[in-house]
Order: C-alpha cells, then structure tokens, then sequence
C-alpha cells in the first residue's frame, strides 16, 4: 500500500483533479466551486453524489496535509486554487495517474472499459499498453485485480488507496419517491472503497444502474396504484 491512505471523499476529490488537469488544462488549477462541481459531476462518476462545500474543503484540507494538494492564487485573483502533487508524492508516470484517476472516479472496471475511459487524459494504443501500465500499479501497492464477473470473461481492476476502512459513508443522489421512507435501507449511503473478490454483483457499478432502475419501475407502479384508488 502506498504511504498515504484516502478516505472515499480525499479520493474523489483526487480523481477530480488529476482528471481536468489532464482535460482542461486552461481552468486548472482549480477553484473551490470548481472542485465540488467535478466532484458531483453526473457523468464519467460512479455513485453520483451531493456533497457540500464545506465537506469539500474539508477534504481539501485534509489532503494538504497529506501534501497531495497544494494552494496557488492566479495573478490578480483572491480566489485560491488547488493542485494536486500525486505524481511527486507517489511517483507516478502520467499514464499511472490517469488510470488511478479512472479508478478513483468510477471504482472497479474492465481493462476495455478503463482504457476507454482514461484514453482521454493518457493515450493507451493497445490493451497490452493498458495492462502493463496496471500491473505497475499493483506492483507499487494501488490497484488489485478483481476475479471477473458472473457471465464476463475479463477480471476488473480496483484502486486500494481508499479502502474499506478508511473510507467515509457518501451520500449518492437519492431518488425521491410519493411516500417518504425513514428505513435504514432506504437512507444509508454507499461507501466509495474498494470491492472484494466476495462482494455480491451489486457493487459493480452497471448492477448499481439496473438497482435504480427497478426501483424507479417500482416507485412508478405505486403512484399508478395511488391514483387509481
């Protein structure tokens, strides 16, 4: 394992930075309102989420104490900005970044579905690419490689900087439902961490999506229900 350890927001917020330094290279560093945007960006992330400003400049804080983040003013600006040094800290190439990037964004995926998606920050030419570049994170302590999934051929891929225990319950985005509930099953976030060979099908984020979706069918047959009284 690497010297650091991440909770599950620190790890979010990482992935963030890492990701637009390498997209959008014009607006990096980043500000605040900046940060909490990405971290509860609805796309390219895996549980969505809601998190504060406040959680977020906690987090912020907690990772520069980890010198994983720096702060810098833009000339002229009051407003601070951050930068992460995960590269220096960890001694990571660029290709390692994005892919731990990926990771920390999206959890567990496919080596085709994670070239796919860090290809955008790091050019992998070939899964071969890919491979060698993730068995270098093993070997560094960062990743671990999950056995594959019921009906799936390729084994996933998982980031082990934020694990279990060291990561904070999150909030993903609820769907609100006619009938306000207060059980335990229904408001009890989701942990952002690692996910062991055992773990059941549900914590791959597709069944995750599939999970929402009965649950909408269901909440939809209720209110036919209702209204139909």
């Amino acid at each position: 394992m690497p010297a650091l350890e991440l909770d599950g927001i620190e790890a979010r917020l990482l992935g963030v930075l890492i990701e637009k330094e390498f997209t959008t290279p014009e607006q990096y560093p980043l500000s605040l309102n900046a940060l909490l945007a990405g971290a509860n960006q609805k796309s390219n992330r895996a549980p969505v989420l809601e998190l504060g400003e406040a959680e977020i400049a906690a987090a912020i804080e907690r990772l520069r104490r980890k010198s994983l983040v720096g702060a810098s003013h833009a000339s002229g600006s009051r407003t601070e900005r951050y930068k992460h040094a995960a590269g220096v800290v960890w001694s990571l190439t660029p290709g390692e970044l994005a892919v731990l990037a990926e990771l920390f964004l999206r959890g567990a995926q496919m080596p085709g579905e994670l070239r796919g998606r860090a290809d955008r920050m790091s050019r992998f030419e070939t899964l071969e690419a890919l491979s060698t570049t993730l068995e270098a994170l093993r070997q560094k302590g960062f990743v671990q490689r999950l056995e594959p999934l019921p009906g799936a051929r390729a084994p996933q891929w998982d980031q082990i900087v934020a694990g279990r225990e060291a990561a904070p319950l999150l909030r993903p985005v609820s769907h609100p439902t006619s009938t306000p509930t207060t059980s335990a099953a229904a408001t009890a976030p989701a942990p952002l961490a690692a996910r062991p060979e055992s773990a059941p099908l549900a914590a791959n984020p597709l069944e995750k999506r599939v999970a929402v979706l009965e649950a909408e069918v269901a909440r939809l047959a209720k209110l036919y229900e209702d209204l139909a009284r």
